[in-house]
């Protein structure tokens, strides 16, 4: 019973694209893809970071797993089109999205720009509709496959300052929900993860006194769990919170 566990649950040999995967949590999760042996493509805006987490991830891939890095912005249909693209023609098809994507601005609605509302709402919640959009065809082909859109408790527990933020993580939970819907009968199935505080650079810096928060190893953990889950079941949210927060 365990040897046919395994053998069901195996990675070794699919596809990933994990957007924003040159550092923090998409880093995280693109690693322990590339250890299960799946082949991985991570996406970034700069790089210098894609060229940094290239070169780390390689020493993570096991059985034959590939990496490849793409400067892209998700915002950008037409880059993340050619992406998914060029993924299925080196790689010879898609079985999981992971959309990592996602930035920040924090102020008071009244002080916040155009230029930063349009940069938040359009990278995490247009970008990951972007890249759903070019992607299903290709993990409907595989007819067992996976989108994974990692979201926020801020698109539930809403902050002051963080109406863009607080906003696209909401659109996200709703998108994803929908999404579920329509594609499940075609073998594709989609979560989405809520986490709470993450020790990440997201904010400027990760900083070492916050270790009771999350690390993105935890969230990527989540993640490898989820596509390991049999097809049969389907975790469609997953929230995750710190379990000892300083106390107020």
């Amino acid at each position: 019973m365990c040897e046919d566990f395994r053998m069901a649950s195996s990675l070794q040999g699919k596809v990933a694209i994990v957007t924003g995967g040159s550092r923090g949590i998409g880093r995280a999760i693109a690693a322990d893809l590339l250890a299960e042996g799946v082949s991985v493509v991570i996406t970034g805006t700069n790089p210098e970071h894609l060229r940094e987490a290239e070169a780390v991830l390689m020493a993570r891939a096991a059985g034959g797993a590939k990496v490849l890095t793409f400067t892209a912005d998700v915002r950008d249909h037409l880059a993340v089109d050619s992406v998914v693209e060029e993924t299925v023609r080196r790689l010879g098809g898609l079985d999981i999205l992971v959309n990592n994507a996602g930035v920040g601005w924090f102020g008071t609605v009244e002080s916040e720009t155009h230029e930063d509302w349009r940069r938040v709402i359009d990278t995490n919640l247009t970008g990951m509709f972007n890249c759903c959009h070019a992607a299903i065809p290709h993990l409907r082909r595989r007819g067992e496959s996976y989108i994974i859109n990692i979201s926020s408790l801020a698109g539930k527990n809403v902050v002051a300052g963080g109406a863009g933020y607080c906003a696209s993580k909401a659109g996200v939970n709703a998108f994803s929900e929908v999404l579920l819907q329509e594609v499940r009968q075609d073998g594709i199935r989609v979560t989405y993860v809520c986490p709470g505080s993450v020790n990440t650079d997201f904010m400027g810096h990760a900083d070492a006194g916050n270790d009771w928060k999350l690390k993105p190893e935890d969230v990527a953990q989540v993640v490898l769990d989820l596509v390991r889950t049999d097809k049969r079941s389907l975790p469609s949210l997953v929230e995750m919170r710190p379990a000892k927060p300083p106390k107020k």
